[in-house]
């Protein structure tokens, strides 16, 4: 069996957004506060949350574990998006962005349990990639008037560079500019052996 050790990176919170209103859309802001349920003030705060089109082995609707109380993406992948829907660039907050993270190749292939560490001591625990949706897609078309091809668009250029979410693991306050502390967990492939 093959192990990847631990690695340890460092990276940079290029910006943060907010999502306050009714739906996943999210603005611009210089700080966020982070509590066990979240981001304070947030649409997708909670330590629980109902189950939807992700998670069809529930009924749609049933209460479970918030999992994915931070959306993150990263400003490298973001601009690749972009370029692939022949635009010259896009507002991650359109697409329910939390954080934008610089300077982490291969961003959304960041494995589920790795550690972000900011300087207040908040840290985040990554769940895992964040898969692309026209609903994403359709909030960001909205931007682009006579791009009848984005809501679709963006599902395939978004494949494999949609971000991560993560949950809360310790609260603090984070902000524009911190340094982040990247922890990634040893991996190895589950790879059962068939009998």
């Amino acid at each position: 069996m093959t192990q990847i050790p631990a690695q340890k990176f460092t990276a940079e919170l290029a910006d943060l957004f907010l999502a306050a209103g009714d739906d996943f859309i999210s603005t611009s802001v210089p700080e966020l506060e982070l509590t066990y349920e979240g981001i304070v003030g947030d649409h997708h705060a909670g330590l629980t949350r109902k189950s939807g089109g992700r998670e069809p082995w529930y009924k749609r609707g049933t209460e479970m574990r918030n999992e994915r109380q931070v959306s993150l993406l990263s400003v490298e992948e973001v601009a690749i998006i972009a370029e692939r829907l022949n635009v010259d660039h896009f507002d991650a907050g359109r697409i329910g962005a939390n954080m934008l993270i610089s300077g982490l190749p291969q961003f959304s292939q960041i494995p589920s349990r790795t550690q972000f560490f900011f300087p207040s001591g908040a840290v985040l625990r990554i769940d895992g990639y964040n898969a692309p949706c026209k609903i994403a897609g359709a909030a960001l078309q909205a931007d682009y008037d006579g791009r009848d091809d984005i809501e679709l668009g963006f599902v395939k250029a978004a494949a494999e560079l949609r971000g991560l979410v993560a949950w809360v693991e310790r609260p603090g306050l984070v902000r524009k500019g911190d340094e982040i502390k990247v922890r990634v967990w040893p991996q190895q492939l589950y790879q059962p052996v068939k009998a």
